[in-house]
């Protein structure tokens, strides 16, 4: 299918910034997961001497199940589609896959355990955890690349004096570096949640009692098998009290710890478009790139912007994701099967607008210029070094009368020497307050990005 027909723009428009998604969580992708826990649970099985019908596998049959999954194509998972197509039932069809796959070969004769006690959703949920592990090592590989760029940049900048403004006001002066600073700590510590979140799985059977397990076999420890393959095998976290499916508890934990490190980046996004707008960051221009179709001088800071608008969809989706995953009714109902389909959507929006926020800012100069600038002429920001050394030497009612001073007034050096001239206080105090100015009132700011 030609890009230009497809309805998602993430495999259309924008398909090469996201294709690394592609084999994870594509229909191809949850197949070849699947079969992977399918096979995963048949040498388990074999490997289980409790269980006389089967037998240890050899190393050469071993070596052909692993051959079959890290070959799977897809082409071979288009032969798991032809067979959906009369079964009607997705995992069924992975079941007569592999039965069809060993027929002819000296694993003929364990065809009926493949999937021997499992219901579908001890496949699924592995299968999504799967998914869920690999396509989250692709966001925090990203997500780090832009926290190395950012923290390079407060290195860079941190003693580069910059205007602050709160309720978009003139505030106290910072620096460029801790400002950026302070973004590259609150990533620090939403990847910390989400590396902390673990991924579970169940494999427990139809209502999670092992029931049909234990009607054949009672004396294996089924528990205990069941986590070899869970965790020794697939690397996830064994869930042992389920329903029919994993609770998804830690996909809500997981999808809110995303969406958190989302909406950071979107604040970025946000102050680093203001900062342009300002003049205090320009852009880099880039031959034959347009910034309007009728204004020719302009260079806008779209990078930012679909940065913005895609995080938006993609919280929209993790947040609608971890509302609805954990609710099920009663032992299982099928709304959360539709709903897990979207996960490589919220994976795919997320993925561009990390993407689209790294190439703004790879974009991005400094204007120390137009810094300068709008620091010198906000003297008014002085106001409030003077009301702090007014109250240590006790003068009363400082805060009211720099007020007087300040407020709704135009300030100027000049304004601010000639008040500090006049009072009474320590010399050393007067001094420093003469000799300050709002380029240099910038308090522990270059060093806080150090530390």
């Amino acid at each position: 299918m030609s890009k230009l027909m497809a309805i998602s723009p993430l495999d259309g428009r924008y398909a090469d910034k996201v294709s690394e998604l592609q084999e994870l969580f594509s229909e191809f992708g949850l197949i070849r997961c699947r079969v992977d826990v399918e096979i995963a649970w048949l040498q388990a099985l074999c490997a289980e001497p409790l269980i006389k019908e089967v037998r240890a596998l050899t190393e050469d049959e071993n070596a052909w199940l692993f051959e079959l999954m890290s070959d799977f194509s897809v082409d071979e998972a288009q032969k798991v589609k032809d067979i959906e197509k009369t079964t009607n039932h997705d995992v069924k069809a992975i079941e007569y896959y592999l039965k069809e796959k060993i027929v002819n070969t000296s694993l003929a004769d364990l065809s009926e355990f493949i999937h021997f006690g499992c219901t579908s959703e001890d496949i699924n949920n592995l299968a999504h955890a799967l998914m869920l592990k690999d396509g989250l090592e692709v966001l925090v590989s990203v997500q780090g690349q832009l926290m190395v760029e950012l923290s390079d940049m407060a290195v860079e900048y941190k003693d580069i004096p910059m205007l602050a403004r709160t309720h978009g006001q003139t505030a106290s002066p910072t620096t460029v570096g801790k400002e950026l600073a302070v973004f590259v700590l609150r990533f620090m510590k939403q990847v910390e949640s989400i590396e902390n979140c673990l991924i579970e799985g169940k494999m427990n059977g139809a209502v999670g009692n092992y029931n049909a397990h234990l009607s054949a076999y009672p004396d294996v420890d089924w528990q205990e098998l069941s986590r070899g393959v869970v965790e020794d095998r697939l690397g996830l976290t064994q869930n042992i009290l389920t329903t029919q499916i994993e609770p998804h508890d830690y996909i809500a934990e997981l999808f809110d710890g995303i969406a958190r490190w989302n909406n950071i980046l979107l604040d970025l996004d946000r102050d680093i478009w203001s900062y342009i707008s300002r003049g205090y960051f320009g852009q880099k221009t880039i031959d034959g790139e347009m910034g309007s179709s009728t204004m020719p001088h302009k260079v806008n800071p779209i990078d930012f912007e679909n940065s913005e608008g895609n995080l938006g969809l993609a919280n929209a989706i993790l947040h609608h994701l971890s509302a609805k995953l954990p609710v099920s009714r009663l032992q299982r109902d099928l709304t959360d099967s539709t709903v897990l389909r979207n996960m490589g959507v919220a994976f795919g929006y997320s993925l561009l607008a990390y993407k689209s926020t790294l190439k703004g800012l790879s974009k991005v100069k400094v204007n120390e210029a137009v810094m300068a600038a709008d620091l010198d002429a906000a003297w008014e920001v002085m106001a409030e070094p003077v009301q702090t050394v007014m109250r240590k030497a006790g003068i009363a009612n400082p805060y009211e009368k720099l007020k007087d001073l300040t407020r709704g007034n135009v300030v100027s050096r000049e304004t601010i020497r000639d008040f500090v001239e006049g009072l009474d206080i320590a010399a050393e105090d007067k001094q420093r307050l003469l000799d300050m100015s709002p380029a240099t009132y910038i308090g522990m700011a270059a060093g806080l990005v150090d530390g």
